[in-house]
């Protein structure tokens, strides 16, 4: 009686489907799941996205000029505008930055936590890196729906007299979308698995909030550069260390006309971010899975 190996049983199923083509099928499905799980959460996710940038720009664009709390370092109406200006692109950017974050880090957190969800993930037939990067690609098309649902309001919603200074620069916008989505969905990989399932609700507390108020979404960097000590703009140095700033940075540069970091900076950091936070992300995560 022939005896049939795991061996034999193993290059016979290869045979069948090539590891490659079984990887990517894998991959294609997780991703596929994890898209659907958003399509029958979609009120929820248009409610979180929306929530924060359109309180931000009703409160300061809207309320504000209407009682006559100024705003813009009270240059009046033009005073007013160039704030809404530097808004718009702040709170595009603030979105994709916080959807990425949260598309990412708060599910892993469930999934290291008590649902174990990750053990059927990485059982899959694809590197445990692959399901990392698609955990990172899942995060990245929710950052693109949040930016498309949040510019129309962040550039309709103001009160009369205010009138932001928008002029779209499509080859700028089109390029940086992806690469601040992507790098965002790094981020929030990178906070996932770093950072204990229990201590997940202080990550908006001591990263989120301070990645926020000192990432420029109020604010260019360049004006930060009349914030000195000793001759020294230290504040403008010190928020070079944020991820957040070049994300708002390089949509000043796309949607308005208003001073902004260079672009010849903004780009290859970003990039450099996406390869950093996704090499110390997946390290994390392959790390967790065998843990």
């Amino acid at each position: 009686m022939n005896m049939i190996t795991d061996t034999q049983t193993a290059e016979h199923f290869k045979k069948l489907r090539p590891a490659m083509a079984a990887s990517r099928a894998a991959f294609g499905a997780l991703l596929l799941r994890d898209l659907t799980v958003l399509r029958k959460s979609l009120g929820i996710f248009i409610a979180r996205t929306l929530v924060q940038p359109f309180l931000l720009v009703f409160v300061f664009l809207y309320v504000f000029p209407q009682i006559g709390q100024g705003i813009g370092g009270g240059g009046g109406a033009n005073g007013e505008s160039s704030f809404a200006t530097v808004l718009v692109a702040g709170v595009v950017a603030l979105s994709i930055m916080f959807q990425g974050i949260q598309a990412v880090a708060l599910p892993l957190a469930n999934e290291f936590g008590y649902t174990k969800e990750i053990e059927d993930r990485v059982l899959a037939p694809l590197p445990v890196s692959m399901v990392a990067i698609g955990k990172v690609a899942a995060g990245a098309i929710q950052g693109l729906i949040a930016a498309l649902i949040v510019f129309p309001i962040a550039a309709v919603i103001h009160a009369k007299g205010v009138h932001p200074n928008l002029t779209v620069n499509w080859v700028i916008l089109l390029t940086l979308i992806p690469l601040t989505c992507v790098m965002t969905s790094a981020l929030g990989l990178f906070l996932g698995t770093r950072i204990a399932p229990r201590n997940i609700g202080l990550m908006f507390g001591f990263i989120v909030l301070p990645i926020t108020f000192l990432g420029g979404t109020y604010y260019p960097w360049t004006a930060l550069a009349a914030v000195k000590i000793g001759g020294f703009s230290w504040l403008q140095a010190l928020v070079c260390i944020n991820p957040l700033i070049y994300v708002t940075e390089g949509f000043r540069a796309a949607l308005t006309t208003a001073p902004h970091m260079q672009l010849y900076v903004i780009y290859p950091v970003l990039v450099g971010l996406c390869a950093l936070f996704l090499w110390v992300g997946i390290k994390g995560f392959y790390n967790r899975v065998l843990s």
